[in-house]
């Protein structure tokens, strides 16, 4: 996430004795307060907000950490951690995509149960909003934003296999059209994707690269689950690996049906158990360009997952 802080800084000048006799008047006080404006000068710092999750070597979530125990970096050079929050009550906004495509016709109608009971743990009514997208030719919109558990359960119900997959599509859309916000919203909103899918995509009109970038630049989280009972780890596993790391999310792979619902449990726990780190970059320039971000929490028995980086504002 990113904000503009805008300061204020204000230069007296022999005109501003007119201020203090302008109270009598109207008139006054109106040239006056002009004048005042016209002396502020509004300097834009750009805020950089990274959401990260940690956990241990037996991979357990630490929720007790304090800003003492990062220590965060853009682009190798050393960042001051300036706010500090454990992030566990923010508004969520989730695209569910699901992957209809027919190598997932087999285990569809679990997938499809497993995920309307995560919808119905995370989802809060008046705080939190899901929409459902399916993709096999071309990802469909099924079910747009809505804290209605009863419309995404139908809708979610309602999908059929069949056809090729466009994954990077789906990806690329659902960042663009209801993920992408700006200015940024306040209160933030934390957004997350999640994807159902083999990560096998053979029909997309956009790459690998420009689905992730829109998703980095839409301030996206990755949760994918793979639908590939192989057990043997594909190209498909290796995509879903890289949308997850990049994206700081994480990628799943329930060999078992039985496991699907244990991943969906993770998600919802990781959702409310993070931490939000703020830095004002010390790279001023607004140059468009790709930051890259590295966060160490200081005990480096820990290990923390989070977005690889973030594009600057341009001019």
């Amino acid at each position: 996430m990113r904000r503009s802080l805008f300061f204020l800084l204000v230069f007296c000048l022999p005109g501003a004795g007119l201020f203090a006799q302008g109270a009598a008047g109207g008139a006054s006080s109106n040239n006056s307060q002009s004048s005042d404006d016209q002396n502020r000068i509004k300097v834009r710092v750009e805020l950089v907000n990274v959401l990260t999750t940690v956990t241990d070597k037996k991979n357990r979530l630490i929720t007790d950490l304090t800003k003492d125990d990062f220590r965060i970096f853009e682009d190798g050079r050393p960042q001051e951690i300036r706010f500090f929050s454990r992030e566990t009550d923010l508004p969520l906004r989730i695209g569910l995509l699901v992957d209809t495509s027919n190598s997932i016709r087999e285990r569809l109608s679990f997938e499809q149960e497993a995920a309307i009971d995560f919808l119905n743990v995370v989802v809060r009514p008046d705080k939190d909003r899901a929409f459902v997208v399916a993709f096999d030719v071309e990802p469909q919109m099924v079910q747009d934003y809505t804290d209605d558990i009863d419309k995404l359960s139908n809708a979610i119900r309602g999908l059929k296999a069949g056809g090729v997959t466009s994954l990077y599509d789906a990806i690329f859309t659902s960042c663009k059209e209801k993920l992408l916000f700006f200015p940024p919203p306040e209160p933030y909103l934390r957004r997350v994707m999640i994807i159902i899918s083999d990560g096998q995509d053979n029909h997309s009109v956009h790459s690998q690269e420009e689905a992730l970038s829109m998703a980095q630049r839409a301030e996206v989280t990755i949760y994918a689950i793979s639908t590939n009972r192989s057990g043997a780890e594909g190209r498909g596993d290796k995509v879903l690996h890289t949308l997850g790391d990049v994206t700081g999310g994480h990628a799943f792979f329930p060999f078992e049906a039985g496991d699907l619902a244990a991943n969906f449990e993770e998600i919802a726990r990781d959702l409310r158990s993070q931490y939000s780190l703020a830095y004002v970059s010390t790279n001023s320039a607004h140059d468009g360009t790709f930051r890259r971000i590295t966060i160490q929490p200081v005990d480096k028995n820990l290990r923390a997952r989070y977005k690889t980086g973030y594009f600057a504002l341009s001019q």
